[in-house]
């Protein structure tokens, strides 16, 4: 009876600390979900690392093995067995941190070729694919009535040149004339004051010679004078250089009937044909696109939250489907000074940024999209260990935990550059770290400083 009883009470004693067990393990996995669902972290005094998603998710697996394995201990009766963990050695490497994102691969510059002359297409010597020159001829337009309108308009530049000058002669001859007259009514004038003053002119013939020599002094005062010379009313001259701006605009027009390109590159594409008009095309596109292909570059959107970390000049690493597994080299060589709506209703912003691509002589075309991974910082020969093995203690510092002797210790350590999978680690305490140093890859939450493990061999 008595071993029946004990049977018993060992039976509710071990349901008993399965239960507080799944309970701990349901504690650790809520809070843990908590943080992830709502985004916010709780604070803990002293915290100085901000962790990612990604080793977030990490330590979420790390608390559910921890768990399993504290609850298999638990069931065990606590007969001593020592919890399994994996490690790695530690080692010197190189970390990239990496942001990836994807656009479209277009030429360095594109034009869009248009013509506003309704006239008739005659003749295409391009076509899709082919490559031009600046200022090759891309189409030929019917150019009579370009003809005639510059002939209209030569016409009447012509008339208001010869109306000028006849104005400006007759101006010149009208002045000499005015001034001769002043001159004679002036003498007039001065001779008759003398015959009056003698007593031999009487008041009115004075008053008469005054008359004539003021008109004519008003005459010469409707010329216009430049540089002391009389010249044509201004409004004829006007009329030269409204005739004359006519006139270039015709020349122009007839200049247009040879539609040409205004860069080299690649004509990608026609959106005409011959026997419609120049300025009606195809759902009113452009008539042709042109774009400069002999070197490439990928317009792409970079989150504000990750904008900080991109410069003019960062290495990126460009992979297509096209590519074939291969990749290409590029350059950040722009960063948009404002950035706009990412759009979907999201109220993110983005901020468009250029990449030039490096690599000539690769199989990328313009129109694809492409995948490019900006290489936002690099460290090389420091101490690398996985994203995973970096833990938060409950203080709200950072370490790894290292397993000596089947015993575990934590070393407090700094991260420096972190890539998806891997974290610079940076020791406190200078040479605590040495080459094979056995690292945890995923430390559960349930560790504590010199607790005994069993390191499970790696399977090769």
């Amino acid at each position: 009876m008595n071993r029946f009883k004990s049977k018993v009470e060992e039976t509710d004693e071990t349901a008993e600390m399965e239960q507080m067990s799944d309970e701990a393990f349901d504690k650790e996995l809520e809070d843990l979900m908590e943080e992830e669902n709502t985004g916010k972290k709780k604070k803990k005094k002293g915290s100085r690392k901000k962790w990612s998603k990604k080793r977030k998710i990490i330590t979420i697996g790390a608390a559910v093995i921890g768990a399993f394995f504290i609850a298999f201990k638990v069931l065990a009766g606590g007969s001593g067995v020592a919890l399994p963990v994996t490690v790695s050695p530690l080692a010197k490497g190189e970390v990239v941190d990496i942001l990836s994102v994807s656009g479209p691969v277009q030429g360095t510059d594109s034009v869009e070729v248009v013509s506003n002359l309704h006239a008739e297409i005659l003749e295409l010597p391009v076509k899709e694919g082919d490559r031009v020159e600046k200022g090759q001829v891309l189409a030929l337009l019917d150019d009579k009535d370009a003809k005639k309108e510059v002939d209209i308009a030569q016409n009447a530049y012509d008339l208001a040149v010869s109306t000028y000058q006849d104005k400006q002669l007759e101006a010149e001859n009208g002045y000499a004339k005015a001034k001769q007259d002043f001159e004679t009514a002036k003498a007039n004038y001065n001779r008759t004051l003398a015959l009056y003053q003698g007593g031999s002119a009487s008041q009115v013939e004075l008053e008469a010679a005054s008359n004539t020599m003021n008109d004519a002094q008003r005459e010469i005062s409707t010329y216009t004078l430049k540089n002391g010379k009389p010249v044509a009313n201004e409004s004829y001259a006007l009329q030269i250089e409204k005739e004359a701006f006519e006139l270039e605009q015709k020349k122009e027009a007839l200049t247009n009937t040879k539609v040409t390109s205004p860069i080299a590159g690649t004509v990608v594409r026609v959106n005409c044909k011959v026997g419609r008009f120049a300025d009606k095309t195809d759902d009113d596109k452009p008539m042709f696109i042109i774009n400069n292909l002999d070197v490439l570059e990928m317009k792409i959107n970079v989150s504000e939250y990750s904008i900080g970390k991109v410069a003019i000049g960062q290495p990126v690493e460009i992979s297509a489907d096209i590519l074939s597994g291969e990749t290409a080299r590029g350059e950040v060589t722009a960063i948009s000074p404002t950035g706009e709506e990412k759009g979907n209703g999201s109220t993110e912003r983005v901020i468009p940024t250029t990449i030039r691509i490096i690599d000539q002589n690769t199989r990328l075309i313009a129109g694809i999209t492409a995948k490019a991974k900006i290489e936002l910082r690099k460290a090389e020969n420091v101490w690398v260990v996985p994203i995973s093995a970096v833990v938060q203690q409950p203080d709200g510092s950072i370490a790894i935990a290292c397993v000596k002797d089947n015993t575990v210790s934590f070393i407090p350590v700094t991260t420096g550059v972190e890539s998806d999978i891997q974290a610079e680690v940076i020791p406190e305490e200078e040479g605590v770290l040495t080459e094979g140093l056995q690292v945890i890859d995923t430390p559960s939450s349930m560790l504590t400083e010199g607790m005994t493990v069993t390191v499970i061999p790696t399977v090769q």
